[in-house]
């Protein structure tokens, strides 16, 4: 088996979906996938994988492709786009066939790089990942033309697979699809050393990692600090900007914030590793709608007692006992559901040790071997 997974996006990537993509072309390989990696290449950057401490496996051809102008031109304009990298993809994938030497499959997770693959190449079976209903956050202006791609793969893909039962739904109601959406969710590595954790010391111990966009909600736990008197919070993660905006609002009584600012993912998977808590306060509505956060996994693999808002697309991944859930955009309700653990440590190491467990079913490797289900079933279909 040899597919083709196309990225248009610099790798190294400090997002998630880096880590995602890095993590499954692993795995996949792992299985025994022969598998090609498109992608655009950081800058200074020669290997998308030793950042995210991986090795490249012999078993994956790597495959860089700018998104700039070529020489001369791209030492006069700095200019980068997908479509550039595109053109770049077609060359390299037509010369492919006319050598006898296609792909079986095409795993793609960006709808203009989708919708380009299956009007150039519809021979070739496309796996599509949908993230969200994408034509539905784009710019008022963009929606229609979005929307009409966005259907045409839906409708043609070989697979489509969503990361949430909540995005599945909402593409299905706003396609009109009677279609079958295979769920496969975000995952992570588990530790291979249990994490080492003083839960005696538990409320200095609480962290949240990820973005601070404003559906993270994590404006309301840093509001929340003020009543949670004698605790450390850490947030990892926030550009400049957002950070000097949260100090800004941090109140003046109650926790202490510590803004640990960005960190590689090594080093936020350190810090995990000793946290006690982690919190996920995810505000309702936007993308909360279809998220499968990878942090959550992690914060599962690290054996965190987890805080989180009470938000369906959780209820997929978590139940009742699993968790300490709360009431969405409430920074006091968050507070209480922190305070709630701190005073029961016990309690709170048990429930680490619980969700560690079920992060079994939710590893890299585990998602691999679903995914390499679906993609058999699509080249033998085809």
């Amino acid at each position: 088996m040899r597919i083709l997974y196309v990225f248009p996006e610099p790798l190294p990537l400090p997002k998630a979906r880096g880590i995602q993509v890095a993590n499954t072309v692993h795995a996949l390989a792992k299985q025994g996938v022969n598998v090609t990696l498109a992608y655009a290449p950081a800058a200074g950057q020669h290997d998308p994988f030793s950042h995210y401490g991986l090795r490249c496996p012999d078993n994956v051809e790597l495959v860089p492709l700018s998104r700039g102008l070529g020489w001369p031109l791209h030492r006069l304009f700095s200019v980068h786009s997908n479509k550039l990298f595109f053109r770049r993809l077609h060359a390299w994938l037509t010369h492919q066939i006319q050598n006898d030497n296609p792909p079986q499959a095409i795993f793609v997770r960006h709808i203009k790089t989708a919708y380009s693959i299956l009007r150039a190449f519809p021979g070739i079976p496309l796996i599509y990942e949908a993230h969200e209903v994408f034509a539905d956050n784009a710019p008022a202006h963009k929606r229609e033309k979005l929307a009409r791609m966005e259907a045409e793969i839906l409708h043609k893909a070989s697979v489509v697979i969503a990361i949430s039962h909540g995005a599945a739904a909402a593409l299905k109601l706003r396609y009109h699809l009677n279609i079958n959406i295979p769920i496969l969710p975000s995952g992570a590595s588990l530790p291979e050393i249990t994490p080492d954790k003083n839960w005696d010391q538990i409320g200095q111990h609480i962290v949240y990692a990820g973005s601070f966009f404003e559906w993270k909600g994590v404006q309301d736990l840093v509001a929340a600090a003020e009543w949670m008197p004698d605790c450390t919070v850490t947030l990892i993660g926030g550009d400049a900007k957002r950070i000097e905006e949260m100090k800004a609002s941090a109140p003046a009584q109650g926790g202490r914030i510590n803004f640990a600012g960005h960190l590689s993912h090594a080093g936020a998977l350190s810090e995990l590793s000793h946290a006690c808590i982690a919190v996920l306060p995810n505000r309702k509505g936007s993308v909360s709608d279809f998220t499968s956060p990878l942090k959550l996994f992690e914060y599962m693999a690290a054996g965190c007692a987890i805080v989180l808002t009470d938000i369906p697309v959780f209820r997929e991944v978590l139940d009742d006992t699993d968790a300490v859930w709360v009431e969405p955009g409430n920074p006091k309700a968050l507070a209480k559901g922190i305070m709630m653990l701190l005073a029961n440590p016990q309690a709170a190491r048990t429930m680490g040790e619980s969700v560690r467990r079920k992060a079994f079913d939710f590893t890299w490797e585990a998602r691999a071997k679903k995914l390499l289900e679906l993609i058999n079933d699509a080249v033998k279909t085809r």
